[in-house]
């Protein structure tokens, strides 16, 4: 999801309103809205270890909502920083409906049911 001004698709619209229904993810695109921070600082700051603070990430992330860039510290350490990525979503009844025509289907059509066979 970008800041393009383009509608998104339906799959995309699902991923992103899926990645945001869970509490916590919510709250690190909240705590990301503040300032970029490293995954140590924001696991404190939220209040979660860090293997779930990544698995939280990696999925706002996927979704386009956070980027991820990692750094070296000053003393040589790796640190993975992440901030809030450039989105816009504004829901409306038209944009569903536009993203709704364009979702992968899930089942392949179906042709009419076949009968039974008589005993």
């Amino acid at each position: 999801m970008t800041g393009t001004g383009a509608s998104p698709t339906g799959d995309e619209l699902v991923d992103v309103l899926a990645a945001l229904s869970n509490p916590l993810r919510l709250r690190i695109v909240a705590t990301l809205a503040g300032g970029r921070d490293y995954v140590s600082h924001l696991a404190r700051v939220i209040g979660v270890s860090r293997p779930l603070l990544h698995m939280h990430l990696r999925r706002l992330e996927a979704a386009g909502l956070v980027v991820g860039s990692l750094e070296l510290s000053e003393d040589g350490k790796a640190m993975k920083y992440f901030e809030v990525a450039d989105f816009d979503l504004r829901l409306t009844p038209a944009l569903l409906a536009e993203a709704a025509a364009t979702l992968t289907p899930t089942d392949p059509p179906r042709g009419p049911a076949r009968e039974e066979p008589s005993r």
